[in-house]
């Protein structure tokens, strides 16, 4: 009688149910028993972290879907579609995390204190607190100097004692600030020493006034290198500059990492806000490429004699990268991925695999309702996992915003070896990961709260280098130990 009763006076019609988002489905349907802070009621609370059907995301979607009458826990299956359990399922996620973080210590640094973390502890310096716009990547030269990219478009030197140099590297190549895009990754060639090349990712495109006098810009991540001499940028060769007919006028979803190793650069084109160009291998959006680092196409690479297939691409169906690191012990390649709401992961790269996006996903859309698409590009129900595709090995729901990635090498903090370093931006923290035999096996927060983490970077030093964003600075961990 109550799962009827329920029915017909909570949830005000099927019809109307389904148009619903998320949070409005609690509201409506779940907050008359579970309060409406989720703090519990005639049922219990949805946020304590204690789960009397089972914690994991399978477990409670089975709880909410097929109910328990005999504790008065009206089946929502059938009244709610598969969709909007799983959108539900998120949502309690993201409350959970929130509520469960309020009444955590977390790592919260500063220069006059000493941080204690699980294995070391350290202490704070700021290397740069003024002087930056929108710092994106770091890399370290061999004279102790570092190359640090503004998202404006600039390149910037940091003296050996890490000052700004007011003196910007003049004729480096003509960037698109648009959105998320702009001036975004530099790395060295691996003999730099010897050759000078430093690569520089960045937005590519146009912009030109329309006939209504606004901007029409056309534009996708690209990559060069070139050389620096006293400030001035020289020598500059195209290492991958997509055909202009894939160049789309979306401010989201650039991607933009690198890692050079054994004559080779692997780097990321985010699928641009375009999902299912993802999937489709005839465009550049949506991968990880892999080119000679000088821009010829490797004759082994897993597309080469596909038809109308891209050759450089080296694995596809990811939404936005902005992490990719490779495991100095056995050359794993590994990439952190932004998924929508909810859905953040950390996958294993390989060649020639599919990583889902949007054909599956863990997440949900900013407005509060899941999709996928099918195989065919069309627009279905939720999917978090299909035959064929590679689940991530680490996922982050709700989202933390993963961005900037490092495999910690170095001997101040010798516990941490091999560990990954991974940053976030909407959650301001960096991650220690340990890996193992290629699986996640512990994680911890090891720093929280100081600003947007928008990279992480062992230096030659051993010390952790951060930038961040928000406010906008670099800093470095150093050992207290």
């Amino acid at each position: 009688m109550r799962s009827i009763i329920s029915i017909l006076l909570c949830l005000g019609g099927i019809a109307s149910a389904q148009e619903m988002k998320v949070e409005e489905l609690y509201s409506k349907h779940c907050s008359g028993c579970h309060g409406a802070k989720f703090e519990g009621g005639v049922g219990g609370s949805l946020v304590d972290g204690q789960w009397k059907r089972g914690s994991s995301d399978a477990e409670i979607f089975k709880s909410i879907a097929k109910g328990n009458l005999q504790m008065g826990m009206t089946p929502w299956e059938g009244i709610l579609s598969a969709d909007q359990i799983r959108s539900m399922v998120i949502f309690l996620r993201e409350k959970e995390k929130q509520t469960l973080a309020k009444g955590m210590a977390f790592p919260k640094p500063s220069p006059d204190t000493v941080t204690k973390t699980e294995l070391h502890g350290y202490k704070i310096e700021t290397l740069v607190e003024n002087g930056l716009k929108n710092p994106w990547a770091i890399v370290f030269l061999p004279d102790g100097r570092k190359l640090v990219t503004e998202k404006s478009g600039n390149l910037r030197f940091l003296t050996a004692e890490g000052k700004l140099d007011p003196k910007i590297i003049e004729g480096t190549p003509a960037v698109i600030e648009h959105g998320q895009g702009g001036m975004l990754e530099v790395a060295l060639h691996p003999e730099f020493s010897k050759n000078g090349w430093v690569y520089l990712g960045f937005t590519d495109g146009t912009r030109e006034k329309n006939d209504k006098g606004k901007d029409d810009i056309r534009c996708i991540t690209s990559v060069v290198r070139g050389k620096i001499e006293d400030h001035q940028w020289k020598d500059q060769e195209w290492i991958y500059r997509a055909d202009p007919k894939f160049r789309s006028d979306s401010g989201a979803h650039f991607g933009t990492r690198f890692v050079l190793d054994k004559g080779y650069i692997y780097f990321v084109i985010g699928e641009r806000g375009g999902n299912y160009e993802a999937q489709r291998l005839s465009r550049p959006a949506g991968k990880i490429h892999r080119l000679h680092d000088d821009g010829r196409v490797p004759e082994d690479n897993p597309f080469v004699n596909t038809k109308d297939a891209l050759p450089s691409i080296w694995s596809y169906g990811h939404r936005n990268p902005q992490g990719l690191t490779m495991d100095p012990r056995d050359g794993a390649l590994y990439a952190t991925e932004h998924g929508p709401r909810g859905g953040d992961e950390l996958n294993l790269i390989e060649p020639g695999k599919n990583y889902g996006w949007p054909v599956a996903t863990l997440g949900m859309d900013y407005g509060g309702t899941p999709f996928s698409y099918d195989l065919d590009g069309k627009r279905v129900a939720a999917v978090t996992a299909r035959e064929g595709i590679e689940q991530p090995i680490a996922a982050w729901v709700p989202s933390i915003a993963v961005c900037g990635l490092d495999f910690y090498t170095g001997a101040k903090f010798p516990q941490w070896n091999n560990d990954l370093l991974v940053g976030a931006l909407a959650q301001q923290e960096v991650r220690r990961l340990r890996v193992i035999d290629k699986k996640v096996v512990s994680q911890e927060i090891i720093l929280k709260n100081i600003g947007r983490v928008r990279d992480v970077a062992t230096g030659p030093d051993g010390l952790c280098y951060v930038i961040l964003n928000g406010p906008d600075r670099i800093v470095r961990l150093v050992p207290a130990d």
